[in-house]
């Protein structure tokens, strides 16, 4: 009878050991599974980048109407360098990324001068929308609304005065009439 029970204890730490020798096995196993995964760090991009506009579109479709989302991004570097994008997309996240691609093809390059501001006074109007850009004096900071306002600081002009004349609430028009002042410039 006692050698039974001595034979049962020596089987019962038998398996603990079994166990706990497949318990490591199997923790190893998950950490070098962990190790080998590469990891994948999203590059810095060298701009930043401001949603401006986020609209839901409708079409009709049989059966009904299909929605999507126009978004509308501002990219700088904040050296002189910004680009305005619109995309439309299933989702707003998907929307945003075809904006900002688009935006990056369509940079433009703005002559900073050494106060922060812009060389001279300019206008511009891009469909309904109507902008004024006035270089100011330094200290003075960005003095304009919205639109015109986030594409100066993404441009990285630090002293300018500008408003918004036309009668449109429009952010993409603004945006682009912006741009099209900032191109005059040269």
């Amino acid at each position: 009878m006692v050698e039974e029970k001595k034979e049962k204890i020596k089987k019962e730490e038998k398996s603990k050991e079994v166990k706990e020798n497949n318990k490591e096995k199997s923790t190893k196993k998950n950490f070098s599974a962990f190790r080998k995964r590469k990891r994948f760090n999203k590059k810095e991009s060298e701009f930043d980048q401001k949603l401006l506009d986020v609209t839901r579109t409708a079409r009709m479709v049989a059966g009904g109407r299909r929605f999507s989302f126009r978004a509308v991004v501002v990219i700088g570097d904040r050296k002189g360098r910004v680009g305005v994008g619109s995309a439309r997309g299933a989702d707003v996240s998907t929307a945003v990324n075809k904006a900002v691609r688009q935006a990056k093809k369509k940079l433009i390059k703005i002559p900073i001068t050494e106060e922060g501001s812009i060389p001279y006074s300019v206008e511009a109007k891009y469909s309904a929308a109507r902008v004024m850009l006035k270089p100011a004096a330094q200290g003075r900071g960005v003095i304009a609304g919205g639109t015109v306002r986030t594409i100066c600081n993404l441009a990285g002009i630090s002293n300018i005065t500008g408003k918004i004349i036309g009668r449109t609430n429009n952010k993409l028009n603004n945006a682009y009439a912006t741009i099209k002042a900032f191109q005059k410039i040269d």
